[in-house]
């Protein structure tokens, strides 16, 4: 069955895996968004059933989703990949960075689903993409406060809105380590048990 899927954060890392995932099966359309345009492009021309659109999460949203949303019947899956981590001692924090983290881990994630509400119908799923470091009584980590602080509250909007929309599935899924981009920004030389498309395979198959 065609499935529409749509994907944030997925230029690099663990969405690029996911997309690729979805995209083998050729009945599915998968809209792929990222600000990296020109990394998409590359790294999904050989797939006709993906669509890379450029969306800035720190920006309006309405404005640069509206028109896709107009064009949609439906979306079967919505996966909410896309993060920033900023990684910095407490007092060092501003308010800008945590204007930033949240922006971009919970208020975009908000936004999405309500510019997409209509388009899910029943036994849509939504996926939140949050953090093990998020997940209450974990191990936590030195300087990633406004990271670990905007995750969790992803956890807790996804419990929420599952309550309130109970015709649609949302999860949260608490990412333990993988090999990516923003783990060796945050952990410079820490080899994860996990890669990108091992995490991708777990994920498509949730």
């Amino acid at each position: 069955m065609s499935k529409t899927i749509i994907i944030t954060g997925a230029s690099r890392g663990i969405g690029l895996s996911i997309v690729k995932q979805f995209a083998e099966k050729k009945e599915n359309t998968i809209y792929a968004l990222s600000r990296n345009i020109e990394q998409m492009s590359r790294s999904f021309k050989e797939f006709e059933n993906v669509h890379s659109l450029k969306i800035d999460l720190s920006e309006n949203l309405d404005k640069q989703l509206i028109p896709l949303v107009k064009q949609l019947d439906k979306v079967d899956i919505l996966i909410n990949n896309a993060g920033v981590l900023i990684k910095k001692p407490f007092h060092e924090i501003t308010q800008e960075d945590l204007l930033l983290s949240y922006q971009i881990n919970v208020f975009s994630v908000i936004k999405i689903v309500q510019l997409l509400l209509s388009k899910f119908k029943t036994n849509a799923h939504i996926l939140n993409i949050s953090s093990m470091g998020a997940f209450q009584g974990s191990v936590k980590f030195p300087e990633l406060i406004s990271y670990s602080s905007s995750k969790s509250a992803l956890c807790n909007f996804t419990e929420a809105f599952a309550e309130e929309n109970k015709k649609i599935n949302m999860n949260c899924l608490c990412l333990g380590a993988v090999q990516t981009e923003m783990l060796n920004e945050a952990f410079p030389g820490y080899k994860a048990p996990v890669n990108p498309e091992e995490m991708a395979d777990y994920i498509c198959d949730f």
